[in-house]
């Protein structure tokens, strides 16, 4: 796993100074292999980075899948309908006849992700969602086209503020400059990189309704990738990901904000072995072969089919090496 045994730095999330050790990663991404040290903690688990580059911009280059722009294309009128039929239909929402064609499109194409992770959430249509770090808002353009109403993002790190309609608004700005009450507050894959995690969810404590959700999905360390790649696992990503954290070092971040974690799912995906073969083989992620082929295209479909069935026996198991943390407000 190329560690160094170091007590000599404490857990920036439990405090924890005894038998932590040091990984050397690179950066592997864009090529670069630029060495990154991490601190893994002994006591919660967490991974950290030691020694952040001080123009941490430059490991984002302009075409960073976040902010290359919204990737969700405009919708028909008729296709927002029926997706807000649907919706609907999960959430239990709508009267006899719209329920009824609504059921008839559950049944035909099932659930998203995001209408799942709203109806266990006792989520409504018009209640405020927030989405924290959400690039150019391409999962609020979904949640617009399944008849939510009540979206807002924000980033401090687009260009400019983005409209994208029918009140839809992506801002630019940080947490602490908002104000409001949400009934929810969402982070997908924004948290490992913000370097305050313990003042990040005392500021999503701040923006919550009494009973108010949280949801954020992450990286974990604690999982079978991690443990098998070590510091050639992927979604280490060097120096992008400053925390890759464990249920107990989110337990630990939740209970200090008075938050309480009400479940976690894994939601890991074959990306987790077929991007970490290529790190273990000394190939970055977007370097190309002799026949211009990069990430997942260096490998068989038989392979990457193999690769998904990995991942879900380890997400099955706990194992997984991104999990969805749900995690409610004090109070109802």
């Amino acid at each position: 796993m190329n560690t160094v045994d170091s007590s000599a730095s404490s857990c920036q999330v439990c405090a924890n100074a005894h038998d932590n050790q040091v990984h050397r990663a690179r950066e592997m991404m864009y090529g670069l292999r630029t060495p990154f040290r991490y601190l893994e903690c002994s006591g919660c688990g967490c991974l950290q980075l030691m020694d952040p580059p001080v123009e941490l911009g430059a490991f984002y280059p302009a075409d960073y899948y976040s902010y290359s722009g919204s990737s969700v294309r405009k919708f028909a009128t008729l296709d927002a309908a029926l997706k807000r039929l649907r919706a609907r239909a999960w959430l239990g929402e709508g009267g006899l006849g719209p329920a009824t064609l609504g059921r008839i499109l559950l049944r035909a194409y099932g659930p998203t992700p995001q209408l799942e992770w709203l109806k266990y959430m006792g989520l409504r249509q018009n209640d405020p969602i927030l989405d924290v770090g959400c690039g150019a808002g391409d999962l609020l353009r979904e949640l617009q086209r399944d008849g939510f109403e009540n979206l807002s993002g924000v980033d401090p790190f687009i260009d400019a503020e983005i409209d994208h309609g029918q009140g839809l608004r992506i801002h630019k700005l940080t947490l602490s400059d908002l104000e409001g009450q949400y009934a929810l507050v969402m982070l997908h894959h924004s948290f490992e990189h913000m370097a305050d995690p313990a003042s990040v969810v005392r500021e999503i404590h701040r923006l919550l309704r009494p009973g108010g959700w949280a949801l954020i999905r992450i990286p974990v360390a604690d999982s079978l990738a991690w443990r098998d790649y070590g510091v050639d696992w992927v979604q280490l990503d060097a120096p992008r990901h400053l925390f890759l954290h464990t249920r107990k070092s989110m337990e630990t971040l939740a209970r200090a904000a008075g938050l309480s974690i009400a479940r976690v799912d894994c939601d890991g995906t074959g990306f987790q072995f077929w991007g970490s073969e290529l790190y273990r083989q000394n190939i970055a992620l977007r370097e190309e072969d002799v026949k211009g082929r990069t990430g997942a295209d260096r490998f068989t479909s038989a392979e990457l089919s193999g690769f998904e069935q990995r991942a879900a026996e380890a997400n099955a198991r706990d194992q997984g090496d991104q999990a969805v943390f749900y995690l409610r407000s004090d109070g109802e």
